[in-house]
């Protein structure tokens, strides 16, 4: 028979959270160096019966430079999560009878679609990758020195001296994260976000009826049938103070700033609370970044198969009397597990994302 006690149980339940939250790494510090340029050559000719040869040193080759390519394969920052150090190779020294040396092999990091690169010293942004196929040099390669055949002139025939390569580029990057969705999913822990993105594209989230099920980001693509497609993801449930580092939330909530709409995700169950839970949401938001509260935003109220039709009516006035105008439309009543009111909730957001995309190709 064997005991399993409860301390055993949390390590255990521990260690598979560190397990799961290794899988997606939103963050990375890493060192770039590029390659040095090979040095120039001293040489002089040697040939047979050719009197007084001359300076003949090659050039030395140019370092290879380091480069970020963004990959839509790609989709964390895991590979920089062990590997830290990342060199280029340098440029090969020149040879004699002008032989340049051979340039150094460019290294190709790939990263995700989304990552921001900044300087790790200065914090100056280098720059953000949000296209496929994006690439930046972050290390530049040295230059390779000159052999000595350039220093030749009528009253210096014979130069024993070449220039050396110079150093290339090294400094410290941080690597940045952020998911590039049309639709976010905002809610405290419990919600039914996951539940919901299962339901509306074939992401599989981990569901469970305890909160902080989701320790990492999840995307899924919504296909209507009309051919409309936008991309959903599901952030870590937010808790009170997640603006200062408190939960799972506040790690990810860098993924909501490139979404192009949020959609606040309610419990209708919680009674009276319901209405202190949009504010305090949004709160949160507002003190990790204000610019966050300018972006378009949709309300569902999840779980209303859990209650009776007048209550429901009631929750939803009471909600609604909390935004004025065109706001008071932007809130559905929905079940996730039923698939209740979802048609009406995707409709809308497909609306409100074809007329964003439209208002950024104008400008």
């Amino acid at each position: 028979m064997v005991i399993v006690t409860q301390k055993a149980c949390q390590i255990t339940l521990l260690s598979l959270c560190y397990l799961i939250m290794a899988r997606f790494v939103d963050q990375a510090r890493i060192y770039v160096k590029a390659g040095d340029g090979g040095s120039g050559c001293v040489s002089f000719r040697r040939e047979k019966y050719v009197p007084r040869g001359g300076p003949d040193g090659g050039d030395g080759g140019d370092g290879g430079d380091v480069v970020l390519l963004t990959d839509p394969q790609v989709h964390t920052l895991y590979d920089f999560y062990h590997q830290v150090h990342f060199y280029a190779e340098n440029g090969k020294h020149g040879m004699g009878k002008k032989m340049k040396g051979k340039d150094g092999e460019d290294l190709i990091l790939r990263v995700p679609v989304g990552t921001l690169v900044r300087d790790a010293e200065t914090g100056e942004i280098l720059g953000d990758l949000t296209k496929p196929g994006q690439t930046l040099v972050v290390a530049r390669g040295g230059k390779g020195g000159r052999g000595n055949a350039h220093f030749a002139t009528p009253t210096r025939q014979a130069p024993k001296f070449a220039e050396k390569g110079t150093p290339g580029e090294e400094r410290w990057l941080i690597l940045e994260l952020k998911l590039i969705a049309d639709v976010g999913l905002v809610g405290f822990p419990n919600a039914g976000k996951s539940t919901l993105l299962s339901r509306i594209t074939s992401a599989k989230p981990k569901i469970a009826d305890y909160p902080f099920t989701t320790l990492e980001p999840n995307l899924g693509v919504v296909s209507l049938s009309e051919g409309e497609t936008f991309i959903v993801a599901d952030i870590p449930g937010l808790i009170e103070g997640a603006h200062k580092g408190l939960g799972l939330g506040h790690e990810f909530l860098r993924h909501i700033e490139r979404t192009r709409i949020i959609l606040y995700i309610l419990d209708i169950t919680r009674g009276e609370d319901i209405s202190k839970d949009i504010e305090s949401l949004q709160r949160e938001l507002y003190l990790y970044n204000p610019k966050l509260l300018e972006k378009d935003f949709l309300i569902a109220l999840n779980k209303i198969d859990t209650i009776k039709t007048e209550e429901r009516k009631a929750k939803l006035e009471r909600l609604k009397a909390l935004f004025k105008g065109e706001h008071a439309n932007k809130i559905f009543a929905i079940s996730a597990v039923t698939g209740e009111g979802i048609k009406d909730l995707l409709n809308a957001l497909a609306n409100q994302v074809n007329k964003i995309r439209q208002s950024e190709v104008l400008t």
